[in-house]
This record gives C-alpha cells, sequence and structure tokens, in this order.
C-alpha cells in the first residue's frame, strides 16, 4: 500500500492545477482501455469539459471528489460518492469514476480510496453505497473489500476502443448506525 499519497476532499474544481491533473488522469485511464463513458482518443479539452460539469455539484455538496496525490501533487487517482439521489432513497449513495493512474495500479491506492470514499458516505449518513464496473480487477477489489454482486448486465456500454462489454453492478451496506433520522 503506497504511504506517501495524501487523499484530499476537493470543495471546488476552481483551481486550474487540479483540474488539470484530474483531467490527465482521466485521459490516461481512458488511453489504457478502462471503460469510464469515454471513448478513444480522449482530446484534454473532453476531459476537461467533463470534470467542469461537476463543478456545480461538487461545490452544492451533492458530489464528493475525493484525490489522490503523490508529495509532488500529482494526481495518481481520484473516486467520487454522488449524495444526491431521489427523496425516497436518502440512505443511498452512489460511487462512481474510481480511477487510479496506470503508473500506480496494483499498489493499493484503489483500495486506499475505496476505503476513504466509504467513510466519507458514511460521514454523510449514507448506509447504502451501490456502483457499477466493467473492470476484472476493480471486481476484485470491491469483492475483497467486502462488495456485494447484484448482477451483470450484458452489452451495457462500449469499450474505449469500441465493442461492446458487460458491466457488473455492485452494492454495499455500511454503518448502519449513521442512518438519517427519517429512515
Amino acid at each position: 500500500m503506497q504511504t506517501d499519497i495524501q487523499i484530499h476532499r476537493a470543495s471546488s474544481l476552481a483551481d486550474p492545477a487540479l483540474l488539470a491533473g484530474l483531467s490527465e488522469l482521466l485521459a490516461d485511464c481512458v488511453a489504457g482501455g478502462a471503460s469510464v463513458s469515454f471513448m478513444q482518443p480522449l482530446t484534454q479539452a473532453r476531459a476537461e469539459t467533463f470534470w467542469r460539469s461537476l463543478a456545480g455539484g461538487v461545490a452544492a455538496g451533492e458530489r464528493i471528489l475525493l484525490t489522490a496525490q503523490d508529495r509532488s501533487g500529482m494526481i495518481l487517482g481520484t473516486v467520487q460518492v454522488v449524495l444526491s439521489q431521489p427523496e425516497n432513497q436518502p440512505h443511498r449513495a452512489e460511487v462512481a469514476k474510481l480511477l487510479v493512474h496506470r503508473k500506480a495500479r496494483k499498489q493499493g491506492l484503489g483500495e486506499q480510496l475505496m476505503i476513504a470514499v466509504e467513510q466519507a458516505a458514511a460521514s454523510a449518513g449514507k448506509s447504502m453505497l451501490v456502483l457499477d464496473t466493467a473492470s476484472d480487477s476493480a471486481e476484485r477489489l470491491y469483492k475483497r473489500l467486502g462488495w456485494q454482486v447484484s448482477g451483470v448486465i450484458p452489452d451495457y456500454a462500449l469499450l474505449p476502443q469500441g465493442g461492446l462489454c458487460a458491466t457488473t453492478i455492485f452494492y454495499k451496506r455500511i454503518s448502519a448506525d449513521s442512518r438519517p433520522a427519517s429512515i
């Protein structure tokens, strides 16, 4: 596990260095074949447009954005938890876009980010998390961390280089004692 990594919660996406680092990370993951909603080649401009589209939700506290940075400040990973859900689901949140730079993989960074995002969701009063993935290595990580498979949807999306892929839906109950009082 990487020990020289610091995990930060972004309160806004106004910092140009943060925006550039997140965009480079996203482009690296898509170039490496990650099925995270984008097709190859992913330009820096398209990546920045994506991150800018999340700025309002991050600033409003509807979405938690965590980054993992090395000592030099380079963003090596990120993950989000979408807190804003329909009114009949105040206890639930969706984990989205766990991204780890290709040069930082297989060193425990994904696990660090997932533990941090679960803690952030629990602190926000959430007790049920959901996510989906098209990655075998991510599936192994989620299972190791206690996530349960709900099912697999075939032909769910396109891989970034083309071709259909399935996605696996996961869920995890977390800190039930932090449920909002209205439940």
